[in-house]
């Protein structure tokens, strides 16, 4: 299957309607029905304020968080337009890939009892 790579870069500390805003982000993705999102934490990085962002033993709230998701075309347009919808402000990179899953076809596990 074709579709994207979406990336979206944030802090910890970037909140949006009470919650971090990457933990916002994976759950909006469940709320639109999409196939998957994985939230990973960074030690650091900086961004386009060169401002160093790392995690810290005592002050874990400046860590790099990514939201990242693999999206067919229609799904990748549906998550733009609500986040557009919302108003937030993200850095985020779309990528063209392929992807797909190898093996056995596994059971739905929630049509399967």
């Amino acid at each position: 299957m074709n579709g994207f790579l979406v990336i979206f870069f944030t802090q910890q500390n970037r909140r949006y309607h009470g919650k971090m805003l990457g933990d916002w982000v994976v759950d909006l993705a469940s709320e639109l029905g999409l196939r998957g999102a994985t939230l990973s934490s960074a030690i650091e990085g900086f961004g386009h304020t060169g401002r160093l962002h790392s995690a810290h033993f005592f002050e874990l709230a400046d860590q790099p968080i990514e939201v990242r998701l693999a999206l067919t075309p229609e799904e990748c347009t549906k998550l733009f337009e609500r986040l557009d919808a919302e108003n937030i402000e993200l850095f985020y990179t779309k990528a063209p890939i392929e992807f797909g899953l190898l093996g056995k076809k596994s059971r739905d596990p929630i049509t399967s009892g």
